[in-house]
Order: C-alpha cells, then structure tokens, then sequence
C-alpha cells in the first residue's frame, strides 16, 4: 500500500521538484535551496551522488542543513535512495531507482513517508504502483549532464504510454528539462518537472523557479 499522502496532494508537490547535491550547485547548496524555495519550488528531494559527493557526517550536516530550510518553508524534503540517512533526520520521504533498494522494502522500512520511484516502462511502473510507491519519477526526458549514471533519452512518449495504459499514479518528468520544455512534458501527462541543473547552475535561482512554476499554471 502507499503512504497516508492522498494522489491530490502528491501531484501539488510535484509541480517543481528540485533535485539537488553539492556537486550540482553553482551557490551553496542552503543559498539555492533558499532561493529555490521563495520563487516557489514545492519539493526538494537530497541527492549527494557523483565524485566529489559528500560522504558522512558532512552529508549529514548538508542534510540537516537542507531539511531545516524545507520545514520553514513548509516544503517536503525527499532523501535520494539513502533510507538510513532518511530515517536519522526524519526525512519526509525517500526516492529510489531500479538499481537501489527495491520500493517494497524501503516501503516496509520508511512507513508512511512519501515513496518515489524512478520507472523507465509500463511494468516498471506497475511495479511501482504495486510496491507503495507514491509516485513515479520518469526520465531522462531529454539529453542531461546532471547524471553520470543516465539511461537512454525517452522523450515524452513514456509519459504519454503510461497514461495510455492506465497508469494513474502521480508522474513526475526528470532530465535535462528546461522551462521551455516544461509545458510539453505536462501536456504529455506528467504532473510536474523535477529539475536539476536549470535550477542550480542558473545565475538566479529564484527567477528560474518562478519561470518553471509559471509554466505549470498555463
């Protein structure tokens, strides 16, 4: 079964979904997420994966960092396929990948916090759907840098496949998508865009969080 969040309220947070890990950042990671946060991001989830990641007690201190800034905003903060990192600080949910921890199991571990799962088929998110998955993370969309470790570029059409074979869980599109694009991955089904380095890479991160969230309301 998924979590107590209802679709409704999962879809809302989904709208601008920022992804972000030190080695992402152009700013530091607490001046971005601020930012982020007051030009309307409505999730954050932690990533701190790639060379040069932080490891240990600093990346517990990022965390703890990161998830102050969510809690004042009233913003969920998502931990990235660490679900002990998770579960010390009280996360509000974790998000893993085919290649992580199996969604059952780390849907056994985190309760009733928020699951996402990263699907790349029709099965797969099934398989989500059935494991207690809250919502599916589906990408790469278009070509990104931002992952070492990215599968092969699908476009919207996944998206579009899911919706046609009855997929109902909430769907967030992730992968190189830039606020140009962002109204073509909701138009194929999608209910929102987790973005990376549109966000932390941009020379204001505010405005570039507020472009992304205008593109949500047209």
């Amino acid at each position: 079964m998924s979590g107590s969040i209802s679709p409704e309220q999962m879809r809302q947070y989904l709208r601008m979904y920022l992804v972000i890990g030190s080695v992402n950042c152009r700013e530091k990671p607490l001046c971005v997420v601020e930012e982020a946060l007051r030009g309307g991001a409505t999730m954050i989830q932690f990533r701190e994966k790639g060379p040069g990641a932080l490891t240990g007690e600093a990346k517990l201190a990022l965390a703890l960092e990161l998830q102050a800034a969510c809690r004042r905003a009233g913003v969920p903060f998502i931990v990235n396929d660490d679900v002990e990192l998770a579960a010390r600080i009280g996360a509000d949910g974790v998000h893993v990948g085919q290649d992580d921890e199996s969604a059952a199991a780390v849907r056994k571990r985190i309760g009733n916090r928020i699951l996402g799962v990263s699907a790349h088929t029709v099965k797969e998110a099934r398989t989500a759907l059935a494991h207690g998955a809250d919502y599916i993370g589906v990408g790469p969309i278009y070509p990104t840098l931002s992952k070492d470790d990215a599968r092969p570029v699908q476009g919207t059409r996944m998206i579009q496949e899911m919706r046609e074979q009855g997929i109902k869980l909430p769907i967030v599109g992730i992968g190189g998508i830039t606020t140009s694009r962002a109204a073509e991955v909701v138009r194929a089904g999608a209910d929102g865009v987790a973005v990376i380095s549109a966000v932390t890479q941009s020379d204001n991160v505010r405005e570039a969080v507020q472009s992304f969230v205008n593109q949500m309301v047209q």
